[in-house]
C-alpha cells in the first residue's frame, strides 16, 4: 500500500531576526503560536542565510544552491525561469502546488538598474540592449510577473502557471501598507478606494515617533497585507481539504512584514513601548569604514534613511523601531494562530510539516545601524528555522544546537519526503539534526555577497565572501581593503576585529583555508556531461 505522503505548510516572514520570537529566547515579544511551532517540532539555534539580502536568499531557498549558481547574484536579477525549484520537484511528484504572499523571485518595482555596468567598458549594445557574454535574457514579458507598476495597472492581470513550481501564486508586492500585487484585487474588492489609506500622506497622528520609515497606517487590521496572506492560505487550506483531491499539497505563506517601512496597524502600532525596549549590546561599538561613513552621515545630517539602504540611528530611534517591528511580528503571530487553529479543526495538522523561517534579518540597531547592507554581523544573517514534522514526535520542543544555512532547505525537504533532488543542488541535508540522528552535518557556513550600487561611501560595486563557523566569523571585502575576523564565543556582540592581532596570525590562516576551500566547493557543476570528450 502507497503511504500518503505529509503535507508541507512553510510560513515565512521578510527581514526577521533570529532572536525576534520568544522561542528563540526574546523575553519581550510575545509570540505564543509560532512558538507553538517550535513545541511541536525543533528550533534551530544557529541558521544562516547564504546572502542577508531579500531577492537573492530566496533564490537560493527555492533552488538550494548558492548566488554564483542560479545566478541571482544581487536584488534586481530575477530567477531564470529554467531554475528548478524544491517546488517543481513536489508538483511532479503529485503534490499541489499554492504560494501566497512575497515571492521576490522576479523584479518588483518596475524601474531601471540604479547602477551602469561597472568595468572598463563601453559595452556593445544592440537595440538599446546591453550585448552580454551569453545570450540568456532575463528581461522579456514572463519576468514581468510581479512588476508592482503592472499590477497597479491592472489589479485583475493574474499569474503565469506553474510559477517556479507553484500551481497557484497569489504575490505581494513591496512592504507595509504599501503592499501590491495580487493584494491590489483582494483590497479593491473590500474597499473603495485603498489609495486614500495608504501610506504617510495618508497616516494618522504618529504622535512621538520620530525614528525614520516609520507611519500610524489608516489602513485597518482587517486591510492589512498580513490579513490578507492568512486569509488567502486559510482559504486554500479548506479548498484542498474539501474537493475530493487526496494528494497532499504545498502551501509556502509568505508575509511581506516585519520589514521597514515600520506600519504595524490598529492596535499593533502602540502594543509595545519604545521606553521598555533594549538598546543592542553593541550599540555605538565596533568599526568598519561602512559603520564609520554610515556615523559621519548621521551626524552631518547627509544620511539618507527613507529607502532600503542601511543607516545610522540615535538609541531612540532603535527603541522606536524595535517596538512598531515587535508589532508587526505580534500580527503575524496571530496570523499564523488564525492558520495553526484551521489545520487543527480540518484534521490535517497530523500529517502536515510546518516550517517557519526568514529571508534573512536586520541590524535592527546592532552597532547603532539599521536595516541591512554589505555587512554579515548575525543581525542580518542569523534567521529563526523551525521545523514541526508529524514523523519525529519524540523531537517535539528540541533544540538543535548545529549550523545551518538556507540553502539547505531544498534539500532538507527533498529528503524527509523521499523525493530525488536535481543535480546541482549545494546544500545538505538537515534531518539528520532534525530526527536527532546526528549533532553537526556541517562545520560551517559560506556567503556570497555581490552589492550592484555605489554607496555607503564606496566608488565601486561591492562583493563580500564569508565563512562562518560556531566559534569564529571571517569577511573579505573586495575592492574595499577591509577584511573582518571575530571570536563569537568571547565576543558575540562582533564589537573587536580580530584581523590585525599579531596574536590571531594562526586563527587567520585557518578561516582563510576554510574559506578557500568553502570557495571552490560551491563552485557551479551545471550543465554536466554530455558525452565522453
Amino acid at each position: 500500500m502507497t503511504v500518503k505522503r505529509p503535507n508541507v505548510l512553510l510560513i515565512m516572514t521578510d527581514q526577521q531576526r533570529a532572536d525576534h520570537l520568544g522561542c528563540m529566547g526574546n523575553s519581550i515579544l510575545r509570540t505564543p503560536n509560532i512558538d507553538r511551532i517550535a513545541r511541536r517540532g525543533v528550533r534551530f539555534e544557529d541558521c544562516h542565510v547564504v546572502n542577508p539580502i531579500c531577492q537573492v536568499n530566496r533564490a537560493s531557498i527555492m533552488t538550494g544552491r548558492y548566488p554564483s549558481s542560479h545566478r541571482v547574484r544581487c536584488n534586481g536579477i530575477p530567477l531564470s525561469q529554467d531554475a528548478r525549484t524544491y517546488a517543481d520537484v513536489l508538483r511532479d511528484a503529485g503534490y499541489r502546488t499554492v504560494m501566497i504572499g512575497k515571492s521576490h523571485l522576479q523584479n518588483i518595482t518596475g524601474l531601471p538598474p540604479v547602477i551602469d555596468p561597472p568595468g572598463k567598458g563601453p559595452y556593445e549594445r544592440r537595440d538599446g540592449r546591453l550585448v552580454e557574454g551569453e545570450e540568456r535574457h532575463l528581461d522579456g514579458p514572463e519576468y514581468d510577473a510581479e512588476s508592482t507598476p503592472l499590477w497597479q495597472d491592472d489589479p485583475d492581470r493574474g499569474m503565469p502557471a506553474p510559477y517556479y513550481g507553484f500551481d497557484v501564486a497569489e504575490v505581494c508586492t513591496m512592504h507595509a501598507d504599501q503592499v501590491s500585487g495580487a493584494y491590489e484585487r483582494w483590497l479593491l474588492d473590500r474597499c473603495n478606494d485603498p489609495d486614500s489609506l495608504r501610506g504617510p500622506v495618508n497616516a494618522l497622528d504618529k504622535g512621538t515617533i520620530t525614528t525614520p520609515r516609520a507611519w500610524r497606517t489608516r489602513m485597518p487590521e482587517e486591510l492589512y497585507p498580513t490579513t490578507y496572506v492568512a486569509e488567502r492560505t486559510i482559504a486554500h487550506i479548506d479548498r484542498m481539504t474539501a474537493d475530493g483531491d487526496d494528494r497532499p499539497f504545498l502551501i509556502k505563506c509568505s508575509f511581506p512584514d516585519p520589514h521597514a517601512p515600520f506600519t504595524p496597524p490598529g492596535r499593533y502600532w502602540s502594543m509595545y513601548d519604545p521606553d521598555a525596549m533594549p538598546v543592542s549590546e553593541s550599540f555605538g561599538k565596533g568599526t568598519s569604514p561602512v559603520i564609520e561613513h554610515m556615523r559621519k552621515t548621521l551626524a552631518d545630517g547627509t544620511d539618507k534613511r527613507n529607502g532600503e539602504l542601511p543607516f545610522a540611528v540615535t538609541e531612540r530611534e532603535a527603541r522606536e523601531s524595535l517596538a512598531l517591528t515587535y508589532g508587526m511580528i505580534a500580527m503575524i503571530d496571530d496570523a499564523v494562530g488564525r492558520i495553526l487553529d484551521r489545520l487543527e479543526e480540518l484534521g490535517v495538522m497530523d500529517n502536515t510539516i510546518v516550517v517557519f523561517m526568514s529571508d534573512h534579518g536586520d541590524e535592527m540597531g546592532d552597532h547603532g545601524i539599521m536595516q541591512k547592507g554589505p555587512l554579515h554581523y548575525r543581525g542580518s544573517t542569523r534567521v529563526p528555522f523551525l521545523w514541526s514534522d508529524p514523523a519525529y514526535p519524540s523531537r517535539a520542543g528540541a533544540s538543535v544546537p548545529g549550523l545551518a544555512s538556507s540553502i539547505d532547505f531544498a534539500q532538507t525537504l527533498l529528503q524527509r519526503l523521499d523525493l530525488a533532488e536535481p543535480y546541482g543542488m549545494q546544500g545538505v541535508s538537515l534531518l539528520p539534526l532534525i530526527d536527532g540522528t546526528e549533532a553537526e552535518v556541517r562545520d560551517h557556513i559560506y556567503m556570497e555577497d555581490d552589492r550592484e550600487r555605489i554607496y555607503l561611501g564606496f566608488t565601486e560595486p561591492q562583493r563580500l565572501r564569508t565563512v562562518l563557523t560556531h566559534d569564529h566569523r571571517l569577511t573579505v571585502y573586495d575592492p574595499l581593503p577591509w577584511t573582518e575576523m571575530f571570536d563569537l564565543t568571547q565576543d558575540p556582540g562582533e564589537n573587536t576585529n580580530l584581523w590585525d592581532d599579531p596574536g590571531q596570525a594562526a586563527l587567520r590562516s585557518r578561516m582563510l583555508e576554510l574559506m578557500v576551500h568553502a570557495a571552490i566547493r560551491s563552485g557551479e557543476r551545471l550543465p554536466f556531461l554530455t558525452g565522453a570528450a
